[in-house]
C-alpha cells in the first residue's frame, strides 16, 4: 500500500476535474482517484497555494529554497506517494499532469522527492513497486542515478545542478 499523507469509500469529489477522494475500506487510508481516464500529458487539474511557509510540513510541496505551499484544491492533500508515479506536480505551471495513461478508478500518485529537497517527515516506503526506493526522505538523500528516471520540478533540478557544481 502506498504511503498516505492522511485507497474505497468516496469522501469528496470534483466531477468537473474527474477526481475524487476515497477511503480504502480495509486500511482506512485516503487517496485520490481518477473518475475518468486521463491520457499521458493531460492536465488533470490546476492547483494553487492555500498557504505558503518557509519550512516544509507534512502537507506542503516545495517550490523554492524557503518556499513551501499547501495545495488548493484541498483534496490534493490526499495525493499519495509511489516510486512508480502516474502523475507529476508541475510547480512552474501549477498543474497536476498525467505522466502516463491513467485509467478510471486508478489512484493518482506522485513521487514525493520530485518536489521535495528535504522532507519534513521521511518514511519507509511501502509502495511495493519493482522500483521502490524503500526510504523516502527527499531528493537530497538520493543519488542522481536514482533520480534519473523521474520527472523533477525546476527547483529540484536546480538543486541537483548546484550539488553537481554546475
Amino acid at each position: 500500500m502506498p504511503h498516505s499523507r492522511h485507497g474505497s469509500q468516496a469522501l469528496d469529489g470534483d466531477a468537473a476535474n474527474g477526481i475524487r477522494v476515497v477511503r480504502h475500506p480495509v486500511t482506512g487510508q485516503h487517496g485520490l482517484v481518477a473518475l475518468r481516464p486521463f491520457p499521458a500529458g493531460a492536465v488533470i487539474t490546476p492547483f494553487g497555494a492555500a498557504s505558503t511557509h518557509r519550512v516544509p510540513n507534512y502537507l506542503s510541496v516545495q517550490i523554492g529554497e524557503h518556499s513551501h505551499i499547501e495545495l488548493l484544491p484541498q483534496m490534493l492533500q490526499y495525493l499519495n506517494h509511489s516510486c512508480d508515479p502516474n502523475i507529476f506536480l508541475d510547480t512552474a505551471r501549477m498543474e497536476v499532469v498525467a505522466l502516463r495513461d491513467v485509467g478510471a478508478g486508478e489512484e493518482l500518485q506522485f513521487f514525493y522527492p520530485a518536489s521535495e529537497w528535504h522532507m519534513a517527515q521521511p518514511f519507509e516506503c511501502l509502495c511495493g513497486t519493482a522500483v521502490c526506493l524503500k526510504r523516502i526522505a527527499g531528493a537530497d538523500t538520493l543519488p542522481p542515478s536514482a533520480l534519473q528516471r523521474y520527472r523533477l520540478t525546476d527547483f529540484i533540478r536546480s538543486k541537483l545542478g548546484q550539488r553537481a557544481g554546475l
